[in-house]
């Protein structure tokens, strides 16, 4: 508990002015391993290969050579202004979580997180696509798998994914500590370090279980995840209850009820990307996509 919270403290002292919606760096990275465990031989070569000119997207204050550089790109980019600020809302999506699920309320126009994994497989798939924008494709791929599997990043309560609710990490108190945080840092942490590895290659039926679904399947999940472990613990048992005022505190017991539920999402959200990686690298896969036609 001790190393987790130093180096919670240690990431927000660095991340106190990145975007909200960040998943956490220990988090991506270990997603991106998982998949490249599970993936076929040769997609694992046709992403590193890929990545490994990264260099032609133009962003040399964000490193983009392996697929954990691949992880957490999105969020270093959305940090150089005006170039992609036109992505920011494709890391989330805010579905109610105490309404009925209602996915396309959410998505608009596509820009929401699961749209953009379907969208970025697509582009892969593509033989007309140059390779420059294949390459930016694959990156957001890894890293928005990430993001749909962290709870509040797929369901919420109009407080931008928890972002808005101060909140105490155990016996951990810092003034920018948010319900939204815990779970994308010391949570996450806490979940992929608890033994047994889930950093590891999964045997076929593991990856037949963890992987099935589609991205509307599995945004469903977790909301139901948002709803019944983030809120309700944060909010005594009850996720669509009054808030309380002040700050929430998530007591140590809360935590390790979390723990399960997190590493679960963690080996969904790797066994899933190793699956979208499989089938954007099939070259059974690719298309080139009939012209469209104009409108006069």
């Amino acid at each position: 508990m001790f190393r987790t919270l130093a180096l919670f403290a240690a990431a927000l002292s660095l991340l106190v002015h990145a975007p909200a919606h960040a998943y956490g760096f220990f988090a991506h990275e270990a997603v991106a391993k998982i998949a490249m465990l599970n993936v076929r031989p040769e997609t694992a070569r046709a992403v590193r290969a890929m990545l490994a000119r990264g260099s032609l997207l133009g962003t040399p204050d964000c490193r983009l050579r392996t697929p954990e550089d691949a992880s957490t790109w999105p969020d270093c980019i959305r940090g150089m202004g005006e170039r992609f600020a036109y992505t920011a809302p494709w890391h989330y999506q805010n579905v109610d979580i105490c309404r009925p699920f209602d996915l396309k309320a959410a998505c608009a126009n596509g820009n929401c997180v699961s749209a953009q994994i379907d969208r970025q497989v697509r582009l892969l798939q593509n033989r007309t696509v140059p390779e420059r924008e294949k390459i930016a494709a694959l990156a957001f791929l890894i890293h928005f798998v990430g993001d749909l599997h962290t709870p509040p990043h797929a369901g919420d309560r109009g407080d931008r994914g928890g972002n808005d609710v101060k909140a105490a990490y155990g016996d951990y108190v810092a003034p920018w500590v948010n319900l939204h945080s815990i779970w994308d840092s010391p949570l996450a942490e806490r979940a992929i370090t608890t033994p047994p590895a889930i950093v590891r290659a999964y045997s076929p039926a593991e990856r037949a279980e963890l992987g099935a679904g589609t991205t509307e399947d599995w945004s469903r999940e977790g909301w139901q995840v948002s709803r019944d472990i983030v809120y309700t613990l944060a909010l005594g048992g009850n996720p669509c209850g009054p808030r309380p005022e002040g700050r929430i505190v998530y007591t140590n017991e809360a935590i390790e009820q979390a723990i399960a539920p997190q590493r679960l999402q963690v080996q969904r959200a790797g066994v899933r990307l190793a699956r979208l990686l499989d089938e954007a690298f099939d070259p059974t896969r690719a298309y080139t996509p009939e012209p469209r036609r104009r409108r006069d």
